[in-house]
């Protein structure tokens, strides 16, 4: 099997399998594209991680596409970014055909709400994962903290929460060397 087609089937399953959006994904893509494949480190990962998130766009395309860039350049970038948009497009569009056959559907009704305690655990867990290998430690636990409470109870923008942590991170480095 040549590197695009393994590189399309393993998007296109991380796309398939995982409910909850890019955050969803990142522990299903850390096993396959670094434990399974080898294809990164985990520093190399991580790198991507945060690349990813600081780049505009979907965030799990964004890192499909980076690893698949890493990988075989612009048109590896391509077949990443497809196969994990991909699944997600046919299941959009599956629902969008029969939507009103199910729309008041109690029974549909009732699986959405099953399967919302599931997406808030896809998505909780790769945080406490990143949370980890982000080295927090006692002395710099209350950032993700302070930046949660800001913007979940006050609404503070994320984009001022990243500034700000930047630029505190930048003179800490000036003080300390």
């Amino acid at each position: 099997m040549g590197i695009y087609t393994e590189l399309f089937l393993t998007f296109a399953k991380i796309g398939s399998f995982t409910l909850g959006g890019g955050y969803a994904m990142v522990q299903m893509m850390e096993k396959e594209v670094v434990d399974n494949k080898h294809w990164l480190d985990k520093e190399e990962f991580m790198d991507t991680l945060i690349v990813a998130q600081s780049t505009p766009g979907l965030f799990a395309i964004d890192m499909a596409s980076h690893i698949g860039f890493k990988l075989k350049g612009v048109k590896g970038g391509i077949v990443g970014a497809l196969a994990t948009a991909l699944p997600s497009i046919v299941a959009i569009l599956l629902i969008a055909m029969f939507f009103q056959t199910f729309k008041g559907n109690i029974y549909v009704e009732k699986i959405f709400m099953g399967v919302r305690p599931c997406v808030v655990a896809l998505i909780l867990a790769p945080c406490f994962g990143m949370a980890r290998k982000a080295n927090l430690n006692r002395y710099n636990w209350w950032i993700p903290v302070v930046c949660t409470v800001l913007i979940a109870a006050l609404g503070v923008s994320p984009i001022w929460c990243i500034l700000a942590a930047g630029l505190g991170g930048f003179i800490y480095g000036r003080i300390k060397r």
